[in-house]
Order: C-alpha cells, then structure tokens, then sequence
C-alpha cells in the first residue's frame, strides 16, 4: 500500500489524477476529441532520465502518455552533464526537452534533430563571488563549466554575447565536474558558475556566492524559452500521429506542473526524478511551466541562433536554423484545440 503524503495524496493517487487530468481535458481538448484521433503509430516511445529537476514535466508525462497509447515508455538514464539533443541526435532517445542554445549547436552541426515546442522560460541561474555583480564583470575572469562545448558552456557563452563580451577571448573558462567546481567557486579560486536545478537551490542553502542572473526573473532571457522539446527528426517525420501524442502529453504535465506543484515535487521524489522534495518543491513553484502558452517559440530559437551565430558557434543563419530546424504544426494544431 502507498504510503500517504503529508498533503493526504498517495503516490497511486496522484497517478490516478494525472491520468484523470488527461482524460478530463487539462489543457482544455474536449476528451472526444482525443478519442477520434487515430492511434499512435508506434507504442514505443524513449525519453532521456537524468536528475535534472526542471525537465519534470517530461517526467510526469508517463501516466499522461500512456492514456495517449503508448504502451511502453522508456527513460533513458543519462549523466545531468548530458546534453539532451546530442542523445536524441544519436537516436538514445525519440523526443523530449532539452536546452534551446546546446540544441542549435547540435542542429548547426547537421544532425537530425527538430524544434517542436517551447516549454518553460528560466531555470538558469549564474552566481559569483563578491567580486562579480553582473555578467560585464567576467570579463577577465575565470568561469566553471563541465566542459567546452557543454551545455552551461554554450548557454553562458551566449548570455555574455547578448551583454557585449567575447566569450572566446574575455573569459577563462576552467572545466571541472560539478561538485569540484562548487567547491572551487566556495574557495574563491574561481569567479562564477552557471547552475541548474537542483543546483541553484543547493548553492542559496549553503549561502555560497550570489545570484548575478536569473533568467527565471532577469530579462531578456525571462522572455524566452530555456527548455523546449525536441525531437529525432526520423521520429517526428515517421510517427506523426505518436509526435502530436506524446508532445500533449508533455504539455498536459506542464500545466500539471503550474497547478499542482506539491503534489508534482512529490511524484518526482517519488520516482527518483529528483532527491529532495524542497528543492524540487522550489522549482515547481519558481519555474513558469504554464509559459509554453504564451511565449512564440520561434521568437527562441531566432534570439539564441542570433547569439550564438555572432560568436561563431554556429554557422547558420537564424533564417536557415528555423527554416530547416523547426516544426510547430503539432504545436499550432494542440492551440487550436485548446481555443476549441
């Protein structure tokens, strides 16, 4: 028997009601609506697993996509040092979310990638020492990232274009795994870190440096997409029915994500999406998932691309990057329901 949360819901329970959630038209779809839909192509379906809080509402999605006929579905652990749309590049993986700006890199790159909607702005923080009060003030300082070419790599390198630096000349970047370089950054032997959940919550517990941007507050990046889904373009391309099913599924946990963010932290503790309910309780309540309905994806994928192509980190035009990298009909097709 599943033991009762504090809030008196049960881990079967809480299913129960994502479950419920879908069939009742959380986003709105008038549940005969779904049902006329053909079935999904294929009952198969894999999605990357890593402790990476703010990708819960993939995680949520499971009950939600099995109501939508998917009979078998996969998580496939990976490292949260993994960039996503290399795993969904390399076929580990059929769709899911993953960082806008590591994704352009991979999509720059010729691999077989899609953009297919946003999902939440914010979920980044950057922290520096008291040396540091903004992003100008790198400039001739040392930077912590997993790695060059790492998904908080690109993601920074961006943020300092957008501000007027050069990331591959007004840095130093110093690569280090992620509790070596917390360690280094509490000794002051570097100047700045970008974080993810559940790491920025860690570093305020722990009072360890200072908050230099949010992009859940700070704009412009509070404007755009973070974390959109992605998915492997012969997926996307073969299984167009199981595309459009599986991304309402992952909205459908988005909202679920806005409107009940107790019981979401819990599931993900649950589930071992995530260790600690406080922080995972945190980032349900600071993260925007209800943004994926008011925010243009395109508008994303256009101001990254624009970053990241003026640093030389990519070699596509915008234009081409949205022309070639982009499909937003299961996306407009989901809206158009939700206004029905």
């Amino acid at each position: 028997m599943d033991k009762p949360h504090a809030d008196g819901w049960s881990r079967r329970e809480f299913l129960g009601g994502l479950v419920l959630a879908g069939a009742a038209g959380l986003l709105g779809l008038k549940p005969e609506m779904v049902a006329a839909e053909p079935p999904p192509e294929t009952t198969t379906i894999r999605l990357w697993k890593a402790q990476v809080i703010c990708a819960a509402p993939q995680y949520l999605a499971e009950e939600l996509l099995k109501a939508e006929g998917f009979t078998n579905v996969q998580y496939i652990a990976e490292p949260a040092s993994a960039e996503a749309s290399q795993g969904l590049a390399a076929g580990r993986y059929d769709l899911g979310m993953a960082f806008v700006a590591p994704s352009l890199v991979t999509l720059d790159a010729g691999l077989p990638i899609i953009f297919l909607a946003g999902i939440h702005a914010g979920c980044l923080e950057v922290f520096g020492t008291e040396r540091v009060q903004t992003l100008r003030d790198l400039k001739g300082k040392t930077v912590a990232v997993f790695g060059l070419g790492s998904p908080m790599h690109i993601f920074l390198a961006s943020m300092l274009a957008y501000v007027g630096l050069d990331p591959n000349k007004d840095i130093t970047w110093d690569t280090h795994p992620p509790a070596e370089a917390v360690q280094l950054f509490a000794q002051e032997k570097i100047d700045a870190l970008i974080a993810l959940p559940p790491g920025p919550q860690r570093l305020r517990e722990q009072k360890i440096g200072h908050v230099i941007v949010s992009t859940t507050m700070d704009r412009p990046w509070s404007q755009y997409f973070c974390c959109m889904v992605i998915g492997h373009r012969e997926f996307v391309q073969q299984y167009p029915i199981a595309t459009k099913r599986a991304l309402r599924a992952i909205l459908k946990a988005a909202n679920l994500c806005a409107l009940q963010p107790e019981h979401a932290a819990h599931l993900l503790v649950d589930k071992a999406f995530a260790q600690r309910y406080d922080y995972a309780l945190q980032t349900m309540h600071e993260i925007p998932y209800n943004s994926w309905r008011e925010y243009d994806p395109e508008d994303s994928v256009r101001f990254y691309a624009l970053r990241l192509h003026e640093i030389g980190m990519i070699k596509s035009s915008p234009q081409k990057i949205i022309a070639e990298g982009t499909d937003w009909r299961f996306l407009n097709e989901i809206k158009k329901e939700l206004k029905g």
